[in-house]
């Protein structure tokens, strides 16, 4: 089988144990077989779309991914956030439902419901939003917390997922 990544995926399919891959931002211009990418990406040809928001989804995926070729145990795939101190803290769900906050953007949805957030669009503490959605936030009166899109951040998921928690636990 031949698979093409983007490179957003490709960390996670090295994970994972697959070796022979194409990486393409665009997979359908790469003669393959099937296409991991990330969920909200489209391609034509056959494809497994994964989610990277949250330490929960980064796990199940490379769990997933595994499947294609030698599944990882679970007790694998922890070893690979050992040295993630948020991404181990954050595996599970939390309760921090005392933070109120508006957000702007389904994947910075995923991680505010993980860290334990509540979202509201009514007295909130806290606008979070993308980035590149800057001017549609420039009139909202509470405080504003950008974090990083995918343009932005590490290809290295752990990377990214520190990064943008790092950001969101400092509103706790």
């Amino acid at each position: 089988m031949r698979i093409v990544t983007t490179p957003m995926c490709e960390e996670v399919v090295m994970l994972a144990g697959i070796n022979d891959y194409k990486v393409n931002k665009n997979p359908d211009l790469e003669d393959g077989d099937l296409a991991i990418l990330l969920s909200e990406s489209k391609v034509e040809m056959n494809s497994l779309a994964i989610k990277l928001n949250t330490p929960s989804q980064l796990f199940e995926s490379i769990k997933e991914v595994s499947k294609l070729k030698n599944e990882l145990s679970d007790a694998e795939i922890l070893e690979f956030f050992k040295n993630y101190n948020l991404c181990v803290k954050y595996l599970e769900n939390h309760e921090n439902s005392h933070v109120k906050v508006k957000v702007y953007s389904n994947f910075l949805k995923d991680m505010v419901l993980n860290i334990g957030f509540e979202i509201t669009s009514k007295n909130y503490d806290y606008v979070i939003y993308p980035d590149y959605l800057a001017d549609k936030v420039k009139d909202e009166t509470s405080q504003l917390v950008e974090i990083p899109s995918h343009t932005v951040v590490s290809k290295n998921p752990f990377e990214r997922i520190e990064a943008r928690y790092s950001i969101l636990e400092k509103l706790i």
